[in-house]
């Protein structure tokens, strides 16, 4: 994995908020973002804040118990998948997570438990704590992500 884009500081949330509008304005179907980061990290806040920048006014709970919650935005399916719950990477297959990396923008946590299942030219946000706010690391393995993110 490779930084495509310099990391960002988030003092507060509505700075994780404007981050994740400016970030969905980017993206669309077949797009997958990786969340990385420890508990607390802010990595459901940032999915949820990008869900609602991509048009979706229903509530959008997290899918800690339910893995996957899937919503129709104005760029088609959002799927928000929550993997810290899976107990074998085989279960994405049964989750239809791998088809969704195909035909849906999708945002998944704890992205280590895909396994061999991991997309390829998948967008990996890394988040950390910094002091009072958090920070995002951008990587991915599809040097095209950089382009993209010029401006954010």
């Amino acid at each position: 994995m490779n930084a495509v884009h310099p990391p960002v500081f988030l003092p507060d949330p509505d700075a994780t908020d404007a981050l994740a509008a400016r970030l969905a304005a980017r993206l669309g179907a077949g797009d997958v973002l990786l969340l990385e980061g420890q508990i607390g990290a802010g990595k459901t806040h940032l999915a949820r804040a990008l869900i609602r920048a991509r048009g979706v006014a229903e509530d959008v709970p997290s899918p800690t118990f339910t893995l996957v919650q899937v919503y129709d935005s104005d760029a088609g399916e959002i799927w928000h998948a929550d993997l810290y719950r899976l107990g074998d990477p085989d279960e994405v297959i049964e989750l239809g997570l791998a088809e969704a990396f195909d035909t849906a923008l999708c945002l998944v946590e704890w992205p280590g438990k895909l396994g061999l299942d991991r997309p390829r030219g998948a967008l990996e946000l890394r988040l950390s704590l910094s002091g009072e706010g958090r920070c995002v690391a951008f990587l991915s393995d599809d040097p095209a992500w950089e382009t993209r993110l010029a401006d954010l």
